[in-house]
């Protein structure tokens, strides 16, 4: 048992790492650079540089190389040097046209083999060169001025001049390939660290945002579960008990309807019916606007305002449920020893209930697998619609608004969840079948 117990967690951590591998590209592959325009106001103010985007960008393992700029110290401290700082291909057009100058086109941060040595160039004309290997402290190795033209750097250090050649190349693909895995490595030992990055939008560290949140999108899924499970159940018993009589097909019927209904018409169209029309129910949020009640009375405000929403999870959710069970107890009731349980006069409830039912709900055992992400991943678009601040809905906003560290982060979270309720789902098995062996 136990030892079945761990090669399945060893093929959950493999399954895990190949769904963050899916949802790190397929962030990448986004069409659209969400964060150059979150934060291109800052950029046109001059409150935000490009180095800083990019090392945004390296945080969140987005970062891809345009283009480098290499420079050889040719004087003064740290002479034969080399330096290496990220630029963009858009940066050479616009110092070709002559809206940059040299200075502002060779500005940048530039790093060096010797870890912690930066050289800094400013485009008023200055340079610093810096040692960060210390943490408490930075020491300034030299500092001065230094003019630019085509021909490379002249730098000043106090009355010495020398002059520093600086050469510009366009990363390859090499540069792309190493970027990309780099990131992808960097993002996922954040990840494993339990730093899913800030949330653009809520400005709070994703983990907070989805611990704040999926309490509101489980009460809600949770009632709906046993709702969903108190009437489907029943109804594919009955069902199959009664095939191809008026009873199968009444319920054949509602089911179908159930599943065909997409989620946003029938939501809607409850609001129009139940809160617009008779005015039974709120048609958003999960307290009434203005509310100061505590305790039971605002227990009983949430709970009126959740029946719509917990109405569409279980209509459109039973139908898929109810016909899985029909399907398994047909199966089951055809079997030789529900036919042997008859014969020796069992009453048909007790052949059905205890026998049958029995069997029937190993293969059920299959939609726990589903259940624990459905249980707190929420539901995106009844939230949406109904105005529910749950985790479901901030999904929908951050896909919207592109807040991608919220979007890889609830991906990976509903990809946990996927794989523990994978996990549990198997060892249910054994509980519901005692011919189940975990051994192998």
């Amino acid at each position: 048992m136990i030892k079945y117990i761990l090669k399945r967690i060893g093929l959950s951590i493999i399954v895990l790492l190949g769904v963050s591998v899916i949802i790190y590209f397929l962030v990448r592959l986004m069409p659209t650079d969400y964060l150059e325009n979150k934060f291109s106001a800052q950029l046109r103010e001059g409150t935000l540089t490009q180095e800083d985007l990019d090392n945004f960008r390296k945080k969140y393992g987005l970062y891809m190389p345009d283009a480098y700029l290499t420079l050889t110290m040719g004087g003064g401290v740290e002479s034969g040097t080399q330096f290496q700082a990220d630029t963009k291909q858009s940066k050479l057009e616009e110092l070709e046209t002559q809206l940059l100058s040299y200075a502002e086109f060779y500005a940048g941060t530039y790093t060096c083999d010797r870890e912690g040595i930066v050289l800094e160039l400013k485009d008023d004309g200055t340079y610093r060169l810096l040692d960060k290997s210390v943490l408490t402290e930075t020491k300034s190795l030299a500092s001065g001025l230094f003019t630019a033209d085509e021909s490379g750097l002249r730098m000043k250090e106090g009355t010495a001049d020398f002059t520093s050649e600086i050469t510009y190349t366009k990363a390859t693909f090499w540069n792309k390939l190493s970027a990309i895995l780099s990131g992808y490595f960097s993002w996922l030992g954040n990840m494993l660290k339990g730093d899913m990055g800030d949330s653009f939008i809520h400005n709070k560290p994703v983990g907070a945002v989805i611990a704040d949140h999926m309490w509101t999108s489980f009460i809600i899924s949770f009632v709906a579960l046993i709702l969903q499970f108190a009437i489907a159940i029943p109804m594919g018993i009955t069902s199959a008990t009664h095939q191809y009589s008026a009873r199968d097909y009444t319920v054949t019927v509602i089911t179908m309807v159930g599943i065909s209904l997409p989620s946003f018409f029938f939501a809607a169209l409850l609001i129009k019916i139940f809160s617009s029309w008779l005015g039974w129910f709120p048609a958003s949020g999960l307290v009434s606007g203005g509310s100061a009640s505590v305790g039971f009375a605002h227990a009983l405000d949430i709970l009126w305002h959740m029946v719509l929403p917990m109405v569409v999870l279980v209509v459109l959710s039973i139908g898929g449920l109810m016909r899985y069970t029909r399907t398994n107890m047909l199966e089951v009731l055809n079997s030789d020893y529900i036919r042997t349980a008859r014969s020796k006069g069992l009453s048909e409830k007790k052949v059905i209930y205890v026998h049958a039912f029995r069997n029937t709900m190993i293969p059920l055992m299959t939609l726990l697998a589903g259940i624990l992400p459905s249980l707190f991943g929420g539901a995106m678009i009844t939230e949406e619609v109904f105005s529910i601040d749950g985790i479901g809905r901030l999904a929908y906003k951050a896909l919207q608004q592109g807040d991608i560290p919220f979007i890889m982060g609830y991906n990976m979270f509903l990809a946990v969840l996927t794989v523990i309720g994978t996990l549990f789902s198997d060892l249910m098995y054994a509980v519901v079948d005692p011919r189940v062996k975990l051994s192998k």
